[in-house]
């Protein structure tokens, strides 16, 4: 449950919070004024402050100031009516977290406030590392004690108290920002913010303005000046996700930060300092895309002073069952089921498993297999079939012939057999047909406009409507390979 602190002097506006998050995931609480707000603070630290700058008793800013004293951790979002615009801009270059103008939207207000929370939770509830299975069955836990993870807690005991830019290797579900947040909570910084950006969940139209931020009239909708996230993680630590994705432009932008602190919003010319710790993230091959000059090699080895590479769960096995334990426990209470224990059966199933999707898919799994158990005991047949069925079909050439005009084209190109699709699957007993059903619905539409643009991902998200971050997302999740043709993990190349 995250709890939200109000301070305004207007009832109407205390009212419509109270009404806005009266649900279990929060607690609202309200100060009529700047010296309660702060009494109540220092009382019980909520998770989201929500401030107006006009109060009757004090200065806005003053209760800001005395706030970040109290926990510079905490996000604070201002209200604001269009008169004290420039200073609600003054407060987030001070770390403010956003601001909010009246009339207040309820639909915005509600978005700005889970984000506020969700990143209060990633600064102030730590990433354990747990050689055991932990008492608390949480997210936030390292579970794993096999010598490729004791390598990666000890790189992150030794880089931590440095302030120094940091690389994380793993492929996609590995826990690369668990990692970041590790690095984090035990640097000089951990008193400070941080904040995360996944830079492949983001349109590239708008990853800059993220960032940097941009002033009034940067470019079309942008109605008044915007601060990223550079200054608003000022002294603390900015965690940039999948940064393999980013174009040149803002590449260059961000080498310019790592190594001056400094840089321009969108639409600006006033140079603007900022001191961040930047921790990356990618699943890409850096240095290849380096070689072939689509990262900036300049930045690469900024980026690279320290690096740490996170082990695929294929190659530590041997943490299976610990993890297995681990999840059953934390998903079993959400789910409603008692299960306590996966059978010896199971875990040799699940261990014969080469996991492309690492722990992010042995948590799908085991979502799925405790919707279908029953009892104490997770047994074989709750397993997914595809899971009991041992290694995924094997992955196509390295360099498989491409696709001449009139070659016969492969399975995933031929018209889909729908109804002997549903047949099958109901004759095995789906009970999530509508997910399977979907799955081979993308599946057999990316495959096939990524095969007419020849790879071109760019001209993909084009003709199907979506941003090139969310088909790149989509592509991992199918498991599709783009090489001198387009193929899936299920097709079988000719």
């Amino acid at each position: 449950m995250a709890s939200i602190l109000v301070i305004d002097d207007e009832p109407s506006i205390l009212h419509a919070f109270r009404r806005a998050f009266e649900s279990p995931d929060y607690e609202v609480v309200t100060a009529p004024n700047g010296a309660r707000g702060l009494e109540l603070a220092a009382k019980t630290p909520p998770d989201v402050v929500v401030l107006d700058l006009d109060l009757p008793d004090m200065g806005g800013m003053e209760v800001f100031r005395a706030l970040r004293e109290l926990d510079a951790r905490i996000p604070v979002l201002f209200i604001t009516g269009h008169g004290t615009t420039e200073t609600a801009i003054e407060a987030m270059k001070d770390g403010a977290f956003e601001y909010l103008l009246k009339p207040l939207q309820l639909a915005h207000v509600r978005e700005l406030v889970a984000r506020a929370a969700e990143v209060s939770r990633l600064s102030r509830q730590p990433a354990l590392i747990a050689e055991d299975a932990p008492k608390a069955d949480r997210a936030d836990v390292l579970v794993g004690r096999s010598p490729a993870m004791q390598q990666v807690y000890k790189a992150v005991g030794r880089v931590a108290p440095q302030d120094i830019a940091v690389l994380i290797l793993g492929e996609s579900g590995t826990g690369k920002e668990l990692i970041a947040r590790a690095i984090y909570q035990h640097s000089l910084r951990a008193s400070r913010p941080f904040l995360a950006v996944n830079c492949a969940a983001i349109p590239e139209s708008l990853l800059e303005s993220e960032l940097f931020g941009h002033e009034r009239g940067a470019f079309t909708g942008a109605d008044r000046t915007r601060v990223g996230k550079f200054e608003q993680s000022n002294g603390g630590t900015l965690f940039l996700d999948e940064i393999g994705d980013m174009t040149p432009l803002t590449q260059a932008k961000i080498l310019r930060v790592l190594q001056d602190g400094t840089f321009e919003r969108v639409g600006g010319n006033a140079t603007i300092r900022s001191d961040v710790r930047v921790i990356a993230a990618t699943n890409r091959d850096l240095p290849r895309l380096a070689a072939a000059g689509t990262f900036r090699e300049d930045l690469y080895y900024r980026l690279s002073v320290f690096t740490i590479s996170l082990p695929p769960l294929r190659e530590r096995i041997e943490d299976l069952p610990l993890l297995v334990d681990h999840f059953l426990r934390r998903f079993g209470p959400e789910l409603g089921r008692g299960v306590v224990q996966a059978s010896p059966e199971s875990l040799a199933i699940l261990g014969r498993y080469p996991w492309p999707g690492n722990i992010r898919e042995l948590q799908s799994v085991l979502k799925r297999s405790l919707l279908q158990a029953q009892g104490p005991v997770l047994l074989p047949d709750f397993l997914p079939e595809s899971i009991r069925a041992g290694a995924p079909p094997a992955p196509a050439p390295a360099t498989p012939p491409p696709v001449a005009p009139t070659a016969t084209p492969p399975a995933a190109d031929a018209a889909v057999d729908w109804e002997g699709f549903i047949e099958r699957r109901l004759a095995a007993g789906s009970e999530n047909l509508h997910a399977e059903a979907l799955a081979l619905m993308e599946r057999t539409l990316l495959t096939r406009v990524l095969r007419e643009t020849e790879g071109n991902q760019v001209q993909a998200a084009r003709i199907l409507g979506i941003t090139r971050g969310s088909l790149r997302t989509k592509i991992r999740a199918l498991g599709l390979r783009i090489e001198r043709s387009v193929w899936s993990q299920d097709d079988q190349p000719g």
